[in-house]
C-alpha cells in the first residue's frame, strides 16, 4: 500500500498540473488583455469589499479580465495584506512581525490602466446601487461582491489598519509572552495549537498550557491529526493540555495578564498571561440594512446559492448581482484560504457571464482535500501536512524542516512585492 507521502504527491499532481496548465492560459489571456482593454469615461463598476485571501485574488483576475467598459473598484480598510498564516509564529519570534504585513502594491501589476481602483476605506452599508463608505463617500456598483471574512482578536488577527501600527500590536503580545512565565493558551484549534508549540519551543522554560473545549486538538480535522498534535505537544515539548474544558475567559480580555481561569472540577488557577485562540465573528453587517433576511440568524453568515451569489427569493435569483465568499459566507465549503481562491474562480466566470448577458451557472462544488488541506506547525521546525477527503480518509505526512520564518519570502514573491522584501534580508 502506498505510504501517505506517496498518496500526497499523487492528489497534489492530480490537481496542480491542470491548475499550472488554466494557469499558463490565464497569462497569456491576460497579457491580451492588457494590449486590447481601453478606459472609457462612463465604465461601470465591480466593487470588491474586503482585500484578505478570497478578496485580493477575485480583484486581480478582474483586473486581467473585465471587458472594455467595466472597471473594478477594491474597498479594503487596511494599507496591506494581513498573512495570518505567520501571525502565530511572529507572535512569539521577534524581529520579523513586519514580514506578516505584505504590501497591496502588487495586485493589479501589469493591468491595464484605469481599470482598477484601490479605495481605502471602510464599507459600511451597501443599498439597492451604492457602497457607502466611512469617509461617506458613496460608489456605484453594477455588481457587488462582499469578502469582508471574519474577526478575532489578537493574536488571530491585528486591529491596526496601517502596517508600522499592526506591527506594533504583535510586538505588544511579543512582550506580553516573555515577560510571563506561566502562560495558558485558551483553544486547540491550529492557531492556539501552533501559538502554545512556539511558545514552548522558543522558550522552554516557561511553563505553558493548552486549554481545548473539545475532547480532541483540531477538532474540525480527523483524530489522528489531533492524536499527532496532541503526542507533540504533550510529550515532545513539555507543554500541559487539558481537553473537555471551556473555561470563561477573563474579564481583561483576549490578553489577560496575572489573571485566573476556573475549571470544571471547580478549581481555579492563576497565570501570569492567559491567550484566547477561540471564537469567529463573520463581518456581515455590510447587508443588515439592504438584506437582513440574507444574514444567517444561527452564525451570522451570509447565505448563499451554489453560485455564490446572495440568497434571496428565487424569482429574483439568477438577477442578484450581490455575491458573497470567503468566510463571510455560508458556502459548505472549508473556510481555508484555498477555498477562498476557489470560490473567487466561481464568482469571477459568474461575474462575466452576466455582462455578457448570460445567466450564472458556475457553482462551487468544494474539493474538500485540496480547499482543507493544512500544514500545522508543532514547534520552531517540526509540522505536519494533513488533508481528508470527504468520505474520512485522510494523509498526514509529519517533516522536520519548516524554516523559522516559514517561508514568508515566497509569500511576498507571489503578490508581486519580492523587490519590498529585500528591507528585512
Amino acid at each position: 500500500m502506498p505510504s501517505d507521502h506517496v498518496k500526497l504527491i499523487y492528489k497534489a499532481l492530480g490537481f496542480f498540473v491542470p491548475y499550472l496548465g488554466r494557469l499558463a492560459v490565464q497569462r497569456v489571456a491576460a497579457t491580451y488583455h492588457s494590449w486590447t482593454w481601453r478606459d472609457t469615461p462612463d465604465a461601470r463598476n465591480v466593487v470588491v469589499v474586503g482585500g484578505s485571501f478570497a478578496g485580493l485574488e477575485l480583484v486581480r483576475r478582474l483586473a486581467e479580465t473585465l471587458p472594455t467598459g467595466w472597471r473594478v473598484v477594491w474597498v479594503e480598510k487596511n494599507s496591506h495584506l494581513n498573512y495570518s498564516f505567520n501571525f502565530p509564529r511572529f507572535s512569539v519570534m521577534t524581529g520579523h512581525e513586519h514580514e506578516a504585513f505584505i504590501p497591496y502594491d502588487g495586485v493589479a501589476r501589469g493591468a491595464p490602466k484605469g481599470i482598477f481602483r484601490r479605495v481605502q476605506d471602510t464599507a459600511v452599508t451597501v443599498t439597492e446601487k451604492q457602497v457607502v463608505l466611512a469617509s461617506g463617500e458613496q460608489i456605484d456598483y453594477d455588481f457587488l461582491v462582499i469578502a469582508t471574512g471574519s474577526s478575532q482578536p489578537l493574536p488571530v488577527q491585528v486591529v491596526a489598519t496601517e502596517r508600522d501600527e499592526a506591527c506594533h500590536e504583535l510586538q505588544g503580545v511579543q512582550s506580553a509572552i516573555r515577560d510571563s512565565q506561566r502562560i495558558a493558551v485558551v483553544g486547540g484549534g491550529a492557531v492556539g495549537v501552533e501559538l502554545a508549540g512556539d511558545i514552548k519551543d522558543f522558550y522552554p522554560d516557561k511553563d505553558v498550557t493548552l486549554v481545548h473545549s473539545r475532547d480532541r486538538l483540531m477538532s474540525y480535522f480527523g483524530k489522528r491529526l489531533g492524536q499527532y498534535a496532541l503526542v507533540a505537544l504533550r510529550d515532545e515539548l513539555g507543554i500541559r493540555v487539558l481537553l473537555n474544558e471551556r473555561p470563561s475567559m477573563p474579564v481583561q480580555g483576549n490578553m489577560a495578564r496575572s489573571a485566573s481561569l476556573t475549571f470544571s472540577d471547580g478549581r481555579e488557577e492563576t497565570f501570569d498571561l492567559i491567550i484566547g485562540c477561540t471564537g469567529q465573528r463573520p463581518n456581515s453587517s455590510l447587508l443588515a440594512d439592504l438584506l437582513p433576511v440574507a444574514v444567517s440568524k444561527e452564525n451570522a453568515r451570509i447565505l448563499v446559492r451554489p453560485t455564490l451569489q446572495v440568497q434571496v427569493a428565487e424569482a429574483a435569483a439568477d438577477d442578484m448581482r450581490i455575491f458573497a465568499l470567503g468566510d463571510v459566507a455560508e458556502h459548505g465549503g472549508p473556510r481555508m484560504a484555498r477555498a477562498g481562491w476557489m470560490q473567487s474562480n466561481v464568482v469571477l466566470d459568474n461575474i462575466l457571464s452576466m455582462i455578457r448577458g448570460s445567466a450564472p451557472t458556475h457553482t462551487y462544488t468544494p474539493h474538500v482535500f485540496i480547499e482543507g488541506a493544512i500544514k500545522l506547525t508543532l514547534g520552531k521546525t517540526h509540522n505536519v501536512v494533513y488533508a481528508m477527503e470527504s468520505d474520512g480518509s485522510d494523509i498526514m505526512v509529519p517533516t522536520r524542516n519548516n524554516r523559522l520564518d516559514l517561508g514568508i519570502k515566497r509569500a511576498w514573491r507571489a503578490y508581486g512585492v519580492q523587490d519590498q522584501f529585500k528591507q528585512f534580508e
